[in-house]
């Protein structure tokens, strides 16, 4: 006798909980995510199809096979995978669970997924974070990034949270974690202006950024002032 596996009908898609790094396109035209484990070296939209890592040509997820988009079921399981070292720059994605899909006792393994809810930790200083920043490594393409605070940023490749929500579109909404808690972008019209203006906490967390820039900029300039007036003396 062949067991079959239950077949559910849910009324409206199941949510579960992952973590991810963000990352952008080398042009910076683009925004996504990279997983941390099977087809992490494959970035993904807001709303992206899984497919086999293994070139299989069977439809994800197939039951022989570790293909498919992986996620838990609780919130509280995924934001405990972000207390290990490789995992601190991760975010922590909301998704909806679409198309065929397997339940485990822990999570699902399924076929197609929206991200709704991108939670960005703390920076690595402690600080709250305002923006995406180059965390240093990458795929071929793509910057890899990492939450970082206003003062952190300084000249590195970077993008606001709010720009980082614009870049990646579909309603994605990013939520600042850390000591600031704060909400920033939507892409709603609860958190965006009627006429498509930015609302306050967008321009606060830009506001930020640029200021840390400017700062980064002016202590540049200062040390080749510094280094011209040196050498004027010695002359």
């Amino acid at each position: 006798m062949r067991l079959r596996l239950p077949v559910e009908r849910p009324t409206e898609p199941p949510t579960g909980y992952k973590i991810a790094h963000p990352v952008l396109s080398q042009d910076g035209t683009r925004a996504g995510f990279t997983g941390v484990s099977l087809g992490g070296a494959l970035p993904y939209g807001v709303l992206a199809d899984a497919a086999c890592v293994y070139g299989r040509r069977h439809r994800p997820p197939a039951r022989r096979c570790d293909c498919g988009f992986h996620c838990v079921h609780e919130r509280a399981a995924a934001e405990a995978l972000r207390c290990t070292a490789e995992h601190r720059d991760t975010v922590l994605l909301e998704v909806s669970v679409l198309g065929a899909y397997i339940r485990f006792e822990r999570g699902f393994r399924y076929a197609r997924q929206r991200v709704r809810t991108a939670t960005a930790g703390p920076c690595g200083c402690g600080a709250g974070a305002v923006a995406f920043a180059d965390a240093g490594w990458g795929r071929p393409g793509w910057w890899a990034l990492a939450p970082a605070c206003a003062g952190c940023v300084r000249g590195r490749t970077s993008v606001s949270l709010a720009g980082f929500a614009r870049l990646a579109g579909a309603g994605l909404r990013v939520v600042a974690g850390g000591p600031a808690q704060a909400v920033l972008p939507a892409g709603t019209a609860a958190e965006l202006a009627a006429d498509g203006e930015l609302g306050l906490p967008e321009l606060t967390a830009e506001a930020a950024l640029l200021q840390a820039r400017l700062d980064w900029f002016q202590t540049q300039l200062a040390r080749f002032g510094e280094a011209g007036s040196g050498g004027r003396e010695q002359v």
